[in-house]
């Protein structure tokens, strides 16, 4: 087979190959190809090729490179030209790897590569430079052996990091006799190639000489792992605490929303003033934030001077159970197409990374964190990774051609803010974090409410009017505590401090002073100190000595007696109107609702502005306000197998549509020549064949023994299968008769 082509090779393989191909490289089967053909043209495209590359290993990519050296996307190349020190077995099994990909086709002796492999490849397989013709006859070996240290220093250096180097000594081309700088004498002996005034080569012939044996790492390396006990105890607790985060972002943003800058994003003020209040570091401020508007927890109100508001969502979400709350964020994260860890950082321009600004924005994001959590996967459960650069050398040796600079970085990220989520514990993945991979949300939060400890229904009071929490409490008693103490410290266990100013805060809400001596006589399992049951009285005593309500609009008459008619009539009880002076009427109704309810009472009032003078309030228009929507993204799909075996058999009718003998073909579709030519194959049960376009525009061909004509399709048999096939007519742009 040294002499087959791709699309040769193909249309040889098996339906459960051509299947596997598909699977395995999605963006070859959109749009659906004709045949195999087209599928071989687009396997050999260099977005596609490229797009493989980036899932090689680095082994798998060592093999690339050296059928690359050898020239296999010229000509077949046998696989014995890979020179690794491994197992031909290995070898034979990285060729296989790229054959299932259709980036290799052929046997073991004679391979061949796709020509876009060279430029996926990159310009040096190998590391290796070009061969130089000068030294097809010199002995490099020894040549090498006689240099001086400092020239044997760059040739080193070259193999190394790759067989260009700039350098200034490049610019004149001079004798040996002549040369002062290592490079210049290097040039002199034909070691180094000049390709310009400041760039060298290091010659393939030298770069094998000389290139360290480690220059390939052909084994995946083995990060040190260590089992713990209490992974998913310890990632309940980050849970728990990156809730009472959230939470307090949502309170405090309810209060005083945070305005959004000019460009986007959050200001760094904002950003510390609320790091200030969680007590917690910038970088997972940053996460905090992203998270919460991800969750639609928190949007961007889009108004003329915009802000970020907590959402209707955010109150259907703090009435949830913990577990279905961190369900939401840790989903929310895991599709997160962003990159918090660079919030805060500066592009190359020293422009600052604003957090929740378009400069985060990553789609590629949600695959490396699924990339990093699914190596966790890997390891058994409960056992961790000990020091996080092994496990990002690990993905690094994996996939050596994705990530970008940033590649170990995204790593490093991924851990630290799953850990704060509590998806990652003592760097192994937990149970709920591995359910929330492998099941979905719901499945995800079911295993977290297991590992989360049950709610308590009491709280211990102490003397020195501190109230500690030894565990969550009940969602009802959590409520109660934090509407009548604020929180001095999180943790296992939570202590809050009981002040006057709490206090205030709970008579405030409409509780009264034995509300909150039943609240802690009930709720704390040690005696409620004096000293607290003194400063409840004594702060209830002078609450709402002095008060103050609202009031939506107001009556006045210099007339006492009108203002009392009015009050006694059948229509102030409706509009809720309170006396609360002999001449002043007021009610939290709607001053134009009241208007028209008085005048159709009868009376005959008129509206005055601030200033006393009568103003009209007839509507001018009716006005609604536009509604905020979250958009959530969700990430495309590749076939499923079933599709994927209708895509081959359809590739399959394509090619022997296009190996078939056939007369001359209509054109144009749908003409009566065309129609009559189907017809004739009907009746004499003649097989033809159809050129046709599908919706999406995509045209391919067909061999079809007809049946049947009516309601605008045409029904025939495929050949070969036997199957079914209904095309309708204006889908048919050719057709001819198959001799």
């Amino acid at each position: 087979m040294s002499g087959t082509t791709l699309t040769d090779w193909l249309r040889a393989r098996g339906d459960e190959a051509l299947a596997a191909v598909l699977r395995a490289r999605p963006d070859l089967a959109t749009p659906r190809p004709a045949n195999t053909g087209v599928l071989a043209a687009r396997a050999a495209t260099r977005a596609s090729v490229t797009r493989v590359a980036e899932g090689l290993d680095t082994f798998t990519l060592a093999v690339l490179d050296a059928l690359l050296a050898a020239g296999a996307d010229r000509e077949p190349v046998p696989l014995t030209v890979v020179d690794l020190d491994v197992s031909a077995q290995r070898v034979r099994a990285a060729a296989k790897q790229l054959r299932e990909l259709a980036v290799a086709w052929g046997d073991d002796d004679g391979i061949s590569l796709v020509p876009a492999a060279r430029e996926a490849g990159g310009l040096f397989p190998t590391g290796l430079g070009r061969p130089s013709p000068a030294l097809e006859d010199v002995d490099i070996a020894k040549a090498v052996a006689e240099l001086p240290t400092d020239e044997q220093d760059v040739l080193t250096r070259l193999a190394s990091n790759g067989p260009i180097g700039s350098t200034r000594d490049a610019a004149a081309i001079v004798a040996l006799e002549q040369a002062k700088t290592p490079i210049q004498r290097l040039l002199a002996r034909g070691l180094l190639t000049r390709v310009d005034a400041t760039t060298v080569e290091l010659p393939r012939q030298v770069g094998l000489v000389v290139r360290p044996e480690s220059a390939v790492v052909v084994d995946e390396p083995k990060p040190k792992t260590k089992a713990h006990k209490a992974v998913d105890s310890t990632a309940a607790g980050a849970a728990l605490e990156f809730l009472r985060y959230t939470k307090t972002l949502l309170r405090s943003w309810s209060e005083e929303p945070v305005p959004v800058l000019k460009a986007g994003g959050l200001g760094s003020r904002d950003l510390r003033k609320l790091t200030k209040v969680l007590d917690i570091g910038e970088r997972d401020g940053v996460l905090l934030v992203e998270v919460a508007v991800a969750a639609s927890l928190v949007v961007d109100n889009e108004a003329a001077t915009p802000e970020y508001v907590p959402t209707h969502h955010s109150d259907t979400w703090l009435t949830a159970s913990p577990a279905n709350q961190w369900a939401t964020l840790a989903a929310a994260w895991l599709d997160l197409p962003r990159l918090p860890g660079i919030g805060g950082m500066r592009d190359a321009k020293e422009r600052l990374l604003a957090p929740l600004s378009e400069d985060l924005r990553r789609p590629v994001a949600p695959l490396e964190r699924v990339r990093v959590l699914r190596a966790l996967a890997d390891l058994k459960a409960s056992t961790g990774i000990v020091d996080p650069d092994e496990l990002a050398a690990l993905l690094a040796w994996r996939a050596p051609r994705r990530g970008g600079r940033l590649r170990d970085e995204i790593v490093r990220w991924t851990l630290q803010e799953a850990t704060a989520l509590g998806i990652v514990a003592h760097g192994a993945l937990t149970g709920p974090g591995r359910t929330l991979l492998e099941e979905g949300t719901a499945a995800a939060a079911k295993r977290m409410a297991e590992v989360m400890p049950e709610p308590i229904d009491h709280v211990l009071v102490q003397a020195d009017l501190t109230v500690v929490a030894p565990g969550p409490l009940e969602p009802h008693l959590a409520m109660q505590i934090n509407e009548v103490a604020d929180v001095e410290s999180a943790g296992s266990a939570t202590v809050y401090r009981v002040s006057e100013t709490s206090l205030r805060r709970a008579l405030d809400g409409g509780q009264s002073a034995s509300d909150l001596h039943e609240l802690f006589r009930t709720s704390s399992r040690t005696p409620v100190p004096q000293s607290l049951t003194y400063m409840i009285d004594d702060v209830a005593r002078r609450h709402g000595r002095l008060r103050g309500g609202a009031t939506a609009a107001f009556l006045r008459c210099d007339d006492p007696a009108l203002i009392a008619e009015v009050a006694a009539s059948p229509v102030a009880a409706a509009l809720r109107l309170r006396k609360i002076a002999p001449t002043v009427l007021v009610s939290p109704v709607a001053l134009v609702e009241i208007l028209d309810e008085l005048r159709a009472a009868g009376f005959t009032p008129a509206a005055e502005d601030s200033e006393g003078q009568v103003v009209d309030l007839r509507p001018s228009g009716r006005r609604v306000q536009a509604a905020v929507r979250a958009v959530r993204r969700v990430a495309p799909k590749g076939p499923d197998d079933d599709q994927l075996i209708d895509i081959v058999q359809s590739m399959r009718a394509g090619d022997r549509a296009a190996d078939s003998k056939r007369s001359r073909p209509t054109v144009p579709a749908n003409t009566a020549d065309t129609l009559a030519l189907l017809q004739g194959a009907v009746r004499a049960q003649q097989t033809v064949w159809v050129g046709m376009v599908d919706a999406n525009g995509v045209a391919s061909e067909r061999l079809l023994r007809p049946q049947r004509i009516g309601g605008g399709v045409l029904e025939g048999t495929d050949p070969d299968t036997e199957g079914v096939t209904r095309i309708p007519l204006h889908r048919i742009t050719r057709a001819a008769l198959v001799e």
